[in-house]
């Protein structure tokens, strides 16, 4: 037994110190994994942080997004109502514009019928002029009628028309020039015309007179021809209106014989 108890002691030795071994590796290797367990929270620890500085930020920036989609919202209905009104400013700009135009064209058609009736008439009146006064009342309705010529323009150049109308019904003129007589014969005469009521002539040497007269043709249109057969009476009268025209006599007032108006005698 005695020989035996150094060999239990023996192993018992042995087997405290593989115990102190295995005691000393596995606090190591607590330690070590207690340094990982720190390490792993601190490193938790950062990347919660970090993750609540980025929650943070992405809240920020979700509540901001929110308020710029927001204002934006705000902004388009602002801007929608605006371009409503914009296009119902023009839609009623644009009523406007074709109500005007379609007055101008109902006006433009207006002048062109007044245009016309003048022309009928001033073709009815006396030959003074008459293919030209015409012609200027033609002109202004083919602008018309093409619209060339806008309304005021129109309306401006027709009243300028039947100004000169009015004008060639109320004044008095005498010119000088050749005419043609019935017969065929060309003199010298002055020609006395009073309006729209008389036209009357009388050669240089006041030997022949006439007096223009208004019939009416078969084809229902007017002609004018001269009148020669004057009386001693008639003549007076239009070698004293012509004096008075030209100042050879003082002014004063001449009676014409109603047998010198361009309607003839039937017609008064």
């Amino acid at each position: 037994m005695l020989c035996l108890a150094p060999c239990a002691f023996a192993d018992i030795a042995s087997d405290l110190e593989d115990y102190r071994s295995q005691k000393a590796a596995l606090e190591a290797e607590i330690k070590r994994l207690d340094q990982r367990i720190k390490s792993t929270d601190s490193l938790s620890k950062e990347e919660k942080k970090r993750s609540q500085v980025l929650q943070s930020r992405y809240q920020a920036d979700l509540l901001r997004r929110r308020a710029e989609l927001d204002s934006l919202q705000a902004n388009i209905r602002k801007q929608a109502g605006e371009l409503q009104s914009e296009r119902n400013r023009q839609a009623r700009a644009q009523s406007a514009s074709d109500h005007i135009k379609a007055y101008r064209n109902a006006m433009g058609k207006i002048l062109a019928e007044m245009c016309l009736e003048l022309e009928n008439l001033v073709a009815q009146t006396l030959p003074w002029d008459r293919e030209d006064r015409v012609a200027r009342i033609q002109a202004l309705r083919r602008d018309l009628e093409t619209e060339s010529a806008g309304t005021e323009e129109g309306f401006s150049r027709l009243r300028s028309l039947y100004a000169e109308e009015i004008r060639f019904g109320d004044e008095v003129v005498v010119v000088s020039r050749p005419m043609v007589r019935k017969d065929g014969e060309t003199v010298n005469a002055r020609v006395l015309r009073i309006g729209n009521q008389w036209m009357v002539y009388q050669d240089d040497e006041a030997l022949r007179f006439g007096v223009l007269q208004r019939s009416i043709g078969s084809d229902g249109n007017t002609n004018y021809e001269w009148r020669e057969d004057l009386n001693f009476e008639e003549k007076q009268a239009v070698k004293l209106a012509v004096d008075v025209k030209l100042a050879r006599k003082p002014p004063q007032m001449v009676s014409l014989p109603l047998s010198l108006s361009i309607s003839k005698p039937e017609e008064i």
